[in-house]
């Protein structure tokens, strides 16, 4: 029998807590749209997938840790800093002649310094089509250089 990794363990528990987050509360209510954010199925899957391929398991395990702080993001924003409109192919393919089926997809991001020891998140909703505006994901809005993410305050200059 092949031995788990304690890393194993600590991604699992990590991914567990996540899905805990999105089943615990299925909507945040956002005072810019003045509705509620509905969190489904299609966020938790792009948190762990992109463009059909799984992401790095480290990838992954960070946005998991940011969801806590993603959610803060979508609850307190009452600006978006980022829009995006699109056409984007939603489906299976036809079988008849094998078009699929365009619609249109906005992504609104909202950019934040959060946490204890504060750091810049971009936290992504989309709506498909009139339907309802979803989180769709998370992620850190610049790299991390020697440990540390560097703050517009630290040299705005340098962005």
């Amino acid at each position: 029998m092949e031995q788990e990794h304690p890393s194993d363990e600590y991604f699992r528990d990590k991914k567990e807590k996540a899905r805990q987050l999105f089943e615990k509360q299925r909507a945040i209510h956002n005072p810019y749209f003045g509705m509620d954010i509905v969190l489904n199925s299609d966020g938790f899957h792009h948190l762990q997938f992109s463009a059909r391929r799984e992401r790095s398991k480290e990838e992954q395990r960070l946005k998991f840790s940011l969801l806590p702080l993603a959610f803060d993001v979508v609850r307190k924003s009452g600006t978006t800093q980022e829009y995006r409109k699109t056409l984007i192919p939603i489906g299976k393919r036809h079988s008849r002649d094998g078009s699929v089926k365009m619609k249109t997809v906005e992504y609104w991001g909202l950019v934040a310094i959060v946490g204890s020891r504060p750091i810049r998140i971009r936290t992504i909703l989309r709506r498909v089509g009139d339907g309802n505006i979803t989180f769709w994901s998370v992620m850190l809005h610049s790299k991390i250089k020697n440990g540390r993410q560097k703050l517009a305050s630290e040299g705005i200059d340098e962005e």
